[in-house]
């Protein structure tokens, strides 16, 4: 089973938001969205959108809103 986490990590890395899909054109979707959502501020201080795959709902971080897309 392939698991699309998307992550919005702030300066400090802490996981700000995070949703977690097995379905790749939505998670794709939704990273586009949260890149183009992030401020030039907030890109200067350090705030990141980030993509990664993982093979387990284990390995989703607790506070993601898991999608059965």
């Amino acid at each position: 089973m392939i698991i699309w986490v998307n992550e919005q990590i702030d300066p400090c890395g802490i996981v700000y938001s995070c949703i977690a899909c097995c379905d790749k054109e939505t998670a794709e979707e939704c990273h586009k969205t949260w890149l183009k959502d992030l401020s030039e501020q907030q890109k200067q201080e350090g705030w990141i959108a980030n993509i990664r795959i993982v093979d387990s709902w284990d390995e989703v971080p607790v506070n993601a809103l898991k999608l059965s897309v």
